[in-house]
C-alpha cells in the first residue's frame, strides 16, 4: 500500500471517532433501535449525492427487514465517504424508496439489504430493470447463504437472461476495477459471519464481465454491520476499515460508471 493509501486508512479510523454519536454510550453489546420509525422524509435532489435505501413490503416483526442498521449504518458510512473523498453529499439525511418512484431515476447508487424476504412486483421489475440499464447501480449487502435463491428469483423478473459472475480480488492487483476504484482490495476479507465464505457476485451489461457492472450482491457479507457499529468497539477496527473500503470502493464504482 503506498504512504497515501495508508494515511486513508487511518483517517477512516480518525473520521468516524471524530464523527461519534452519542449512541457510542450504550451498554457494550445492547442492540441500538434500529427502526423505521427514525425516517423523516427522503431528502429532496439538490445534485449532491444521497444515500438511498431500497424498501419492501414485510410483515410478521415490529422491524422492517430492509431496515436492518438503518439509519446509524448509513449515516456513519456516509462520514467516511465524505471524510476520504471529494464528494459532496447529504452525510446525517438519507433517503428510503422502492422500485416503482419514479424520483430513483435521479440517484446513481441504491442500496439493498436482506434480499431473503425481498419480492419484486412485475411493475417494480420493470422499474428496476430501466434504472439499471440507464445507468443506476444496485449493492446488496446484509446477505445470508440461504437467501440466494430468493433474491435470485427475484432479479429474474427484471433479467431473466441475467447470468451472476463471481468477482474475486487479486493479489497482483489485475481483478476488477470495482476493488481498485479507491482503496486496493486485494484479498477477500473475513466478513461478519452469515452462513459462508465471503463471495461478490456480479451482474453485468449483456452478462459481459468487460462492460459496465449493473449491480453486485455482497453474498455472504454484512457490511452495514460494520458501519452501524464502528464507533462502539463492538468490532475490531481492521474488520470495520475493511468493510468501509469495500462500501467506498463500491459506491465510488457506481458514481463513476
Amino acid at each position: 500500500m503506498t504512504r497515501l493509501r495508508w494515511g486513508i486508512a487511518v483517517l477512516v479510523i480518525v473520521a468516524l471517532a471524530a464523527a461519534a454519536t452519542p449512541y457510542a454510550q450504550r451498554t457494550f453489546g445492547q442492540r441500538r433501535e434500529r427502526s423505521s420509525d427514525a425516517y423523516y422524509g427522503n431528502v429532496p435532489y439538490d445534485g449532491k449525492f444521497v444515500f438511498v435505501r431500497m424498501a419492501y413490503p414485510w410483515s410478521g416483526r415490529q422491524q422492517a427487514f430492509w431496515a436492518h442498521d438503518y439509519p446509524v449504518g448509513e449515516q456513519n458510512f456516509m462520514k467516511i465517504l465524505t471524510a476520504v473523498s471529494n464528494i459532496t453529499a447529504h452525510v446525517e439525511r438519507t433517503s428510503v424508496m422502492n422500485f416503482s418512484d419514479p424520483e430513483l431515476f435521479k440517484f446513481p447508487v441504491v442500496y439493498l439489504v436482506e434480499p431473503g424476504y425481498w419480492e419484486l412486483s412485475m411493475e417494480e421489475a420493470r422499474s428496476l430493470r430501466t434504472y439499471l440499464l440507464k445507468g443506476g447501480f444496485l449493492i446488496v449487502d446484509d446477505f445470508p447463504s440461504w437467501a440466494w435463491g430468493v433474491f435470485d428469483l427475484q432479479i429474474a423478473k427484471a433479467f431473466p437472461e441475467g447470468r451472476w459472475i463471481e468477482l474475486t480480488p487479486d493479489a497482483t492487483g489485475a481483478g476488477h476495477p470495482v476493488f481498485h476504484t479507491f482503496f486496493e482490495i486485494l484479498t477477500v476479507p473475513q466478513s461478519y459471519p452469515l452462513g459462508g465464505p465471503p463471495r461478490f457476485m456480479a451482474l453485468f451489461e449483456d452478462n459481459d464481465p468487460k462492460k459496465r457492472m449493473l449491480a453486485i450482491a455482497n453474498y455472504c457479507n454484512d457490511l452495514s454491520e460494520f458501519w452501524e457499529y464502528s464507533n462502539t468497539g463492538q468490532y475490531l477496527v481492521d474488520q470495520s476499515n475493511e468493510a468501509y473500503k469495500i462500501g467506498v470502493n463500491q459506491f465510488i464504482y457506481g458514481v463513476t460508471r
